[in-house]
């Protein structure tokens, strides 16, 4: 029979039965874990755009991609101010939809005759293996048989889709080079996009010049180091929820109900 008062027996016997029957830890235990399992991998993810921004941050006309993370409570407040049902969630951190930030570059003026910028929206088009892909970067070149290439190789094309050839003394007029108005364009790699071109592009073609990088390299290597150092963070949060974990083991194992 307990020798304590009725009130700490019932605490102990409430606190014994959440010890799941198959190892599991408390419920609370594991939702710590959650939480921070959850942030690290929101921040691993971060952490692999960031370096491929950084390779890129020299790409011409490279766009930077940005995947927005949300906390139990802007994700709540975020369905109720829409007002859709709110379904199921938890209070780890949720990882948004990854979009393509295309907010236009810098330009830089280089003098070179077959180097092209969009002052505005729209895309390059090129002719690939795969059919046409679309591009901000401008930073064309002249191919054995004297047609304006990518630097992969793919033919450039027109408005009207044709080839455009470049001319005994290596230029091309600006007006011969197409631009199309793409939206919801989605990138497949090589800093191509895909989509289908629809509505009248808005930019214009500025010959000599060339868009710069979307990426601000400081700011990435800034927000590398914040990542990490929150990724460090939910380590430690683990480790020391799993020390808590190995002292309650041990020491439930050896508690004496009747004390």
């Amino acid at each position: 029979m307990c020798g304590s008062p009725a009130g700490a027996c019932a605490r102990r016997t409430t606190f014994l039965s959440r010890i799941d029957p198959r190892g599991r830890t408390p419920r609370a235990m594991d939702l710590g874990l959650d939480i921070a399992a959850s942030g690290m991998i929101a921040e691993q993810a971060r952490q692999d755009q960031i370096a491929n921004d950084l390779a890129n941050a020299s790409t011409p006309g490279f766009k930077p991609d940005e995947t927005p993370q949300h906390s139990f409570g802007a994700v709540l407040m975020a369905n109720t101010e829409g007002g859709t049902a709110i379904g199921s969630v938890n209070e780890a951190v949720a990882l948004g939809k990854t979009f393509t930030n295309m907010t236009p570059g810098t330009m830089h003026e280089t003098g070179e005759p077959l180097d092209f910028a969009i002052a505005g929206s729209g895309f390059f088009a090129v002719r690939t293996a795969q059919g046409i892909r679309y591009t901000r970067d401008g930073q064309f070149t002249a191919s054995a048989r004297g047609v304006l290439t990518d630097a992969n190789g793919n033919p450039v094309v027109g408005a009207k889709g044709a080839q455009i050839k470049v001319s005994a003394a290596g230029t091309v007029p600006a007006g011969a080079v197409g631009v199309f108005e793409v939206p919801g364009a989605v990138k497949q790699g090589e800093n191509l996009y895909t989509g289908k071109a629809a509505g009248r592009p808005s930019g214009t073609v500025r010959q000599g010049s060339l868009e710069g990088s979307g990426v601000d390299a400081a700011k990435a290597m800034v927000d590398m180091i914040t990542s990490l150092r929150s990724f460090q963070s939910g380590q430690q949060a683990i480790q020391a929820i799993d020390q808590t974990l190995q002292a309650a083991a041990t020491r439930v194992g050896s508690m004496n109900p009747a004390a």
